[in-house]
């Protein structure tokens, strides 16, 4: 079975307004199947890319940077858990983006984010990240407009330079309802295994859901380029959010045609990484 999910109506062009309004969070358009089917689609999606996780880090040419920006309990860390479920950890590494350390703060706001970009052959997924800045703090006044208004341009000018020098990187969004977030942070109350996950200060972050989906759109509609496109992925159901987000991440990967490389390259390769050799001892 197919994907035959419409990819391109979660992409955000370039230009383009955002309304939110304009996606369902319940969304499952150009896919028949019912739930089973998806999780089936999505375990084989996972398979292909492994396989081509190994391949890129193989190869060593290429580096993919997945962006997951959402609201609390949107699901990102079960994004990264289903859709890259058995791939080799030596290839793919995840970065949160957290209230900034004393050290991240001392620097300017891309700084963090740039240290965390991925390698030459490596796979980075940012649970959270630089979009941080024109989010939560425009929303709770921690810097001036004039300040957060700058931020568009800077960020757009930081992932154009990780593009042209070889970086794909794709940003989505997981866009859930207000009440579906509710629901789930009760089934965090109730089940005892999930208490760690509750948190007074996300349940009153629900206080500016409006002013987040302003800030969403915004950010969203200015920030989403060729080279770095956004992709407002209907989260209400989570099979269906892994299932896109798994099938941009697949359609990325066989985008870059990567080969094995064959054994001249390999030794080529070793011998640039060894560095040149060190001076000759006579007995």
């Amino acid at each position: 079975m197919g994907s035959g999910i419409h990819l391109r109506r979660y992409r955000v062009k370039e230009g383009s307004k955002v309304r939110l309004s304009d996606w369902k969070t319940d969304d499952t358009l150009g896919f028949d199947g019912k739930k089973e089917d998806g999780t089936r689609l999505l375990a084989s999606s996972a398979r292909k890319i492994d396989e081509l996780q190994e391949l890129l880090y193989a190869e060593h040419r290429h580096r993919l940077l997945v962006v997951l920006q959402g609201m609390d309990s949107s699901g990102k860390d079960g994004t990264i858990r289903r859709v890259f479920f058995g791939v080799n950890p030596e290839g793919v590494r995840v970065a949160h983006f957290g209230r900034p350390s004393v050290e991240e703060a001392a620097h300017d706001y891309l700084w963090r984010a740039h240290r965390q970009t991925p390698e030459t052959g490596e796979i980075v997924i940012f649970n959270r990240s630089h979009y941080e800045s024109v989010l939560v703090e425009r929303v709770h006044g921690l810097v001036q407009e004039k300040v957060w208004r700058k931020r568009y341009a800077q960020i757009n000018d930081f992932e154009r330079m990780l593009s042209e020098e070889g970086t794909q990187i794709l940003k989505f969004f997981l866009y859930i309802d207000k009440d579906e977030q509710a629901k789930r942070f009760q089934d965090r109350l109730k089940d005892s295994t999930k208490h760690w996950k509750f948190s007074y200060l996300d349940y009153n972050e629900r206080r500016f859901w409006k002013d987040y989906m302003a800030a969403y759109e915004e950010a969203v509609a200015q920030t989403s380029t060729e080279a770095a496109p956004w992709y407002v992925v209907p989260s209400d159901h989570p099979w269906f959010r892994d299932l896109v987000v798994s099938q941009v991440v697949l359609e990325a990967l066989k985008g870059f045609g990567m080969r094995y490389p064959k054994l001249d390259a390999v030794k080529a390769r070793l011998a640039t990484e060894s560095g040149p050799p060190g001076p000759h001892k006579h007995p």
